[in-house]
């Protein structure tokens, strides 16, 4: 096989007849699914894709879009970051968003802030309630001490280095990649201040959607957690589905939720009237 594909028409032809290869691990273009939500067509579908274990992805994202993760076999880790799509040093702020909402924990109805006031991200529906905001993602030294292999392109790689390459593909440098959450994979403090993570294996299916409450860019890679305390590096496939919506009215229950996160949509509604 070697020797053949040494040849360049005899590599092109193997690469043409590649052509329509469908793996499990792919983006589906254009994308097409039969389990969107009531009310929401294929026509309205931005992104369908299937993150491999160890993989990674990125996208940008309209205002009122919808960003669904599931968690295929029940071991997936998706580690996210989000940034203003229009001025990205605007990011995720892990910090404020456990701060202002004086809750540690994220799940329906809470908010990603940025570290200028204003939402990023609501979470809509939790079907999971095991997501992390404290721990971050792996990095090639972890990733060395605990597997005997951190590098990029090794058999382990890092969620840091993960998020870098999404980042990239936005213009983005390693000085932007930011404290991230973790979403499918939990951590609880306890009263000493322990952290005691919450990995599972879980039930499979599992699945959280987000509303976009401004332009953003979505990072995402699916590494095993940090505090994962498995001796193998383990993960399993992430889904990830994102449809057109409707941007929060002034009604909506999440916006009105809470005096804080209020002012949150307030500062991102100020700042779309510039």
């Amino acid at each position: 096989m070697t020797a053949t594909l040494a040849d360049p028409l005899a590599a092109r032809d193997h690469a043409r007849a590649m052509a329509g290869t469908v793996v499990e691990a792919m983006p589906v273009i254009p994308p097409i699914v039969d389990d969107l939500p009531a009310g929401v067509a294929n026509d309205d579908l931005l992104w369908e894709e299937t993150v491999a274990a160890g993989g990674y992805t990125s996208r940008r994202l309209a205002r009122g879009s919808r960003l669904r993760l599931v968690d295929v076999r029940g071991d997936a880790c998706a580690s996210m970051l989000i940034f203003n799509a229009e001025m990205p040093t605007e990011r995720l702020n892990v910090a404020d968003t456990v701060k202002i909402q004086w809750n540690a924990y994220l799940g329906t109805g809470k908010l990603l802030l940025s570290d200028m006031g204003r939402v990023l991200m609501s979470i809509l529906e939790d079907g999971a309630e095991t997501h992390d905001a404290f721990c971050g993602t792996s990095n090639a030294a972890t990733n060395l001490a605990k597997y005997g292999e951190g590098r990029n392109s090794g058999a382990f790689p890092n969620g840091r280095d993960r998020l870098l390459l999404g980042a990239a593909k936005h213009g983005l440098q390693r000085r932007d990649v930011h404290p991230c959450v973790n979403l499918f994979k939990g951590t609880r403090i306890e009263a000493d201040g322990t952290i005691t993570p919450l990995v599972g294996p879980y039930d499979a299916g599992r699945s959280i959607i987000l509303r976009a409450e401004m332009d953003v860019i979505v990072v995402i890679a699916n590494c095993p957690h940090v505090l994962d305390p498995r001796d193998a590096w383990t993960v399993t496939p992430l889904r990830v589905s994102a449809w057109r919506g409707a941007i929060a009215p002034a009604d909506d229950p999440v916006r009105i939720a809470t005096p804080e996160g209020l002012r949150a949509y307030e500062n991102v509604e100020d700042y779309f009237r510039r």
